[in-house]
């Protein structure tokens, strides 16, 4: 049996279902069957931590068998080479795609790409020199790119520029391994005050400056249904530089149905466009404990799209 057909799961799924004895998902027989989803969405650490247990092994095992087909871990980078191996070693056995981790350090309160200042782009190349390492060792083919906050005495015209010779260089450096660094625009109203990149026509625009494979947007429909709404026409507009996205909803950053974004119809549209893609659940979850966790795969279940 094909695993994109059916996937069993054990302990979880029985307590998903209400009839679960409470040990953990690794521990327990197999007793069901669920059907995967339609979409590539791609839990993280933590999300499913007190149903799976704080073993990252354990919590890819207990995604696999609730049908998630995809991975994400920002903070990959910073792991152990044998933590990063060992998490390689879990997606492969339950034939998950591994997701975006973030490439380099953020420049959340000082200018970084934007500056034109040698110091920080040497820093920024070789932290993505580095990421092409950790890449192939978790099977990654995405990284996440933020720009950093906009310089205060520079015209954004000069920022831009700055910003797209950068990254020339670092798609210079990821396109002879088939590597994507995605770029992703970030609200200034609620979470991240004084970044540069923000809107996907802006995001638009620099990738066919930088004219790579290398380089195309992570769209994040939390971040962009706060900056500039209108999800659908926006993703229609960016499609052709858009490699990997990212959900929540708003406001509260938590799973879909808990805010104001109609992921039902947002999840049919990208089906309808074929994307194949992974979509990053990168929230939190609205709800305590076991039964918090819970909604949240139960959640996806109601706004999946076929």
């Amino acid at each position: 049996m094909d695993r994109r057909g059916f996937l069993r799961f054990g302990a979880a799924a029985s307590a998903l279902l209400g009839t679960g004895s409470g040990l953990p998902a690794a521990a327990a027989a197999e007793n069901a069957l669920v059907q995967p989803f339609h979409l590539n969405y791609a839990p993280h650490l933590g999300l499913f931590e007190t149903l799976a247990g704080s073993d990252p092994v354990a919590q890819i095992a207990f995604m696999a068998e609730q049908g998630f087909t995809a991975f994400e871990d920002n903070g990959m980078r910073g792991r152990s080479e044998a933590e990063q191996t060992r998490i390689a070693d879990a997606l492969r056995d339950h034939g998950m795609r591994m997701g975006v981790f973030v490439a380099h350090s953020i420049g959340w309160s000082e200018p970084t790409l934007t500056s034109g200042e040698p110091g920080p782009k040497q820093q920024f190349l070789d932290e993505i020199r580095a990421s092409v390492e950790v890449a192939q060792r978790v099977g990654a083919t995405w990284m996440t790119v933020v720009p950093g906050v906009r310089h205060p005495r520079l015209a954004e015209g000069y920022q831009t520029a700055h910003l797209v010779e950068t990254l020339r260089e670092a798609a210079a450096i990821l396109e002879p391994h088939d590597l994507v660094m995605v770029l992703e625009p970030l609200n200034t109203l609620r979470d991240h005050p004084g970044q540069f990149l923000t809107h996907s026509p802006q995001a638009y625009q620099i990738c066919r400056a930088v004219d790579s494979p290398a380089c195309k947007i992570l769209f994040d429909c939390y971040h962009q249904q706060i900056t500039e709404g209108n999800l659908l026409p926006n993703l229609d507009a960016a499609w052709d530089e858009i490699a990997y996205l990212q959900v929540a909803d708003h406001p509260g950053r938590y799973e879909p149905t808990t805010g104001e974004i109609h992921y039902r119809n947002v999840f049919a549209h990208l089906y309808a466009k074929g994307y194949d893609g992974i979509i990053g659940m990168e929230h939190g979850v609205s709800g305590d404990g076991a039964a918090g966790e819970r909604a949240v795969i139960e959640a996806y279940r109601t706004v999946d799209a076929g």
